[in-house]
Order: structure tokens, then sequence, then C-alpha cells
């Protein structure tokens, strides 16, 4: 085999094999809301549901705590006192 082919053969499984890592774990179709942007007002009365959602700081994504609302998920500032107030109320996903 010459080492063009080969060449191209292990870029094409390094691009096949990167492809499939980045995907996330909820399934095909299925991604995550990504907060990059939080809010530090209360928003707690929008809240529905007894859980919540962390989410890690990795960019464009910001470090945040994901409520769920009626209509959609609510990007809550993790430092922000009414957000840790709810959380201890509450069971992490």
């Amino acid at each position: 085999m010459s080492v063009k082919i080969l060449s191209i053969t292990l870029l094409l499984l390094s691009l096949c094999v990167s492809c499939h890592s980045s995907e996330d774990s909820t399934g095909p179709g299925k991604r995550r809301p990504c907060c990059v942007d939080v809010t530090t007002s209360d928003m707690s009365a929008a809240v529905v549901g007894k859980t919540y959602r962390e989410q890690a700081a990795r960019p464009p994504c910001v470090k945040a705590i994901l409520f769920n609302t009626k209509t959609e998920p609510l990007c809550a500032d993790p430092n922000a006192q009414w957000v840790k107030d709810l959380t201890a109320k509450m069971t992490k996903v």
C-alpha cells in the first residue's frame, strides 16, 4: 500500500472519530441547549418542575444553571442568590 493511500485513509479515519466524539450524548438530532448568556434577575416564578441542570463553561457556552420553564430553558447565573436558594430545594439532573 502506498504512503499516499495510507495517509489519506488515516486522515479520513481521524476525521470520522473526531466527528463522532463531538456529538452530544443526548442522541442524534437532540442537542441540549447551550447558554451563551445568563440572567441575574430573579426569574424563580417562571421555573417549573423540581429539577435543574448545571452547564460547564465551554465556549461558546458559559457556566450556567438551567431551569425548565413553560416555554424554554432558562439560563441563570449560578452565583445569583435566587439561583442558590432555588437549587437548594431542587434535584440536580
